[in-house]
This record gives structure tokens, C-alpha cells and sequence, in this order.
């Protein structure tokens, strides 16, 4: 579906269900104990209220972090199998992986924004200024026009 028909989906369908929810919230925390774990989640979420919200404002949010967590699930469990190498080469690879996976979410090519990368970076002459760097980021017009 593109942003603007998610949007109106939510807007059709979700809507009245969060309305519905948060309704039965208030409705039913006056009648649990502020401390107790159903009285925490009430109240945790009327305070969170307008931020879940915001997915009724705006189809390119996602409901939910699944992407991400797999995103990242090949980063961690190789963080968690380098944590007893005693070597650089542990915090190498994670660095890579990252970098591959970044590339992957930004929809680049990994190899070719690998070699982008290792090409271009030795030829700056600092990489300590953020504005220098910021140039290299994966959503760049440069590097989405040479890595795809």
C-alpha cells in the first residue's frame, strides 16, 4: 500500500478502535489500584495516548519494530558470539555487519556501498568532522545515486 492509503485505512479502521480502547481506559481506571500492574498500564497508556496516536497521523509509520529487531537480530547474535573472541576482529565484523545491514534498510546495494565507502573515506582529510561523515550517510543523494 503506498503512505497516503495506509493513512486513510488507519484513519477508516484504526481510529475508532484506539478511541474504543482508550475509552475503556479511563472507564476502568478509576475502578483498579494505581499501583497494581493493570492500574500501571492504564495509566501508562493515557499518558502514552497521543504519541500511539501518531499512526493516525502519518502512513509511512509503522505499527510496529519488527523490521528493525530482524534488522539488527544478525548483529547480535554475532555481537554475542565475538564477545569471547579476545580480538579485534570481533568488533570488526560488527562494524561491517552493520554497515551491511544499514545499506540493505536504505535499499543499497552492500557491496557497492562497501566499496563506495573504502574507496571515498581514505581520500578525506579528517573523519572527525560530523559534516565531513554526514556526507557518507546511506540516505545521501550521492550515495543513493552511486550504491543501488
Amino acid at each position: 500500500m503506498s503512505n497516503q492509503e495506509r493513512l486513510q485505512l488507519r484513519q477508516k479502521k484504526l481510529a475508532p478502535l484506539m478511541e474504543e480502547f482508550f475509552d475503556w481506559c479511563r472507564k476502568h481506571k478509576a475502578m483498579t489500584l494505581p499501583n497494581s500492574k493493570l492500574g500501571k498500564a492504564f495509566a501508562y497508556s493515557l499518558n502514552h495516548e497521543t504519541t500511539f496516536k501518531h499512526v493516525l497521523l502519518n502512513g509511512r509509520l509503522v505499527l510496529s519494530n519488527n523490521l528493525a529487531e530482524r534488522a539488527i537480530k544478525t548483529l547480535v547474535i554475532g555481537r554475542k558470539n565475538w564477545l569471547f573472541s579476545q580480538s579485534f576482529n570481533g568488533a570488526k565484523s560488527s562494524i561491517i555487519l552493520s554497515l551491511m545491514e544499514t545499506a540493505k534498510r536504505n535499499d543499497l546495494d552492500p557491496e557497492k556501498y562497501l566499496k563506495y565507502l573504502l574507496y571515498k573515506l581514505p581520500n578525506e582529510s579528517t573523519l572527525t568532522d560530523k559534516e565531513t561523515l554526514s556526507a557518507y550517510l546511506p540516505w545521501t543523494k550521492q550515495v543513493q545515486a552511486s550504491c543501488r
